[in-house]
């Protein structure tokens, strides 16, 4: 599919539901090898419900089944990322215990998005909050609009940070900032997670998705099974020692070693041309 353009909304259909589901609240639109999903109920600050959550694991899903789609950007309609589980929905009658929430709506989603093997770049438009924070640390790459803000605001409400944050969270900033961004519930405001190494920098919003785009396809241009296993390697290393991820390093290495992309590679090194990667 790389080249195309495609536009369409993860359907209740597409995520377990059936013809007559509301209306989307995922849009997924892919356009020369780049998926941007974007979380689309701007008048909730994109707070996540139940539909929405299957909606996102669905396009989560149908970008890992794309060969086409060679990198993702995740974003937010409107002023917010994503403002977190939403609570009027949690006070209906029939919401299931928040442990059967998280272990069958948010743990997929983090497992799908660390899992999947293409380059994740949050582009977060405002405030991330929540289980939105934890979205937006489960993302590989992110860039962040000035006045947006990531906090994990759980303890407010009486709960603890979930969808893979507490794990997320330390290996990323390191236990003691951790600890006070998980503790206190502040928001770390934009200039302060690029400080952290939480993003990679900050941009004008106006700019956001061109700053995202254009860092999604220089990802696209690389080699996607170079680029997958890179990403494998790295969420590998964070549970194991030196010397097993040195053995870890040779396996992927020589996997990566024998495809087409890195026959293209040389070639293209040594005629000094750009390369033509086609993820063989």
């Amino acid at each position: 599919m790389a080249g195309a353009n495609a536009t369409r909304a993860a359907t209740g259909e597409d995520a377990g539901g059936g013809t007559n589901a509301p209306t989307p609240t995922i849009r997924l639109d892919i356009s020369d090898a780049v998926a941007t999903i974007t979380l689309d109920r701007p008048d909730a600050l994109n707070a996540l419900t139940v539909p929405m959550k299957r909606e996102l694991l669905a396009a989560l899903r149908a970008v890992a089944r794309d060969r086409g789609v060679r990198a993702v950007i995740l974003t937010g309609a409107g002023r917010a990322f994503c403002a977190g589980q939403d609570l009027k929905e949690r006070l209906e009658p029939d919401a299931a215990p928040l442990g059967v929430e998280v272990r069958e709506r948010y743990n997929p989603i983090t497992q799908a998005m660390r899992g999947l093997p293409k380059p994740i770049i949050g582009a977060i438009n405002g405030v991330a909050a929540g289980a939105g924070a934890s979205l937006a640390l489960a993302c590989d790459l992110r860039i962040v609009a000035e006045g947006a803000s990531i906090a994990l605001a759980f303890g407010r409400v009486g709960l603890v940070p979930d969808s893979g944050a507490t794990w997320l969270l330390p290996r990323l900033v390191g236990a003691a900032k951790a600890a006070e961004i998980a503790l206190l519930g502040e928001a770390v405001p934009a200039d302060e997670i690029v400080r952290l190494g939480l993003a990679v920098k900050v941009v004008p919003a106006g700019s956001l998705l061109e700053e995202a785009g254009a860092m999604a396809a220089r990802l696209a241009a690389g080699a996607p099974r170079a680029l997958a296993l890179t990403k494998q390697a790295l969420n590998a290393a964070w549970d194991r020692g030196l010397d097993a991820a040195l053995e870890y390093e040779a396996h992927l290495q020589d996997l990566a070693g024998r495809s087409a992309d890195h026959a293209e590679g040389l070639d293209a090194f040594m005629a000094k041309r750009p390369p033509r990667f086609t993820g063989d």
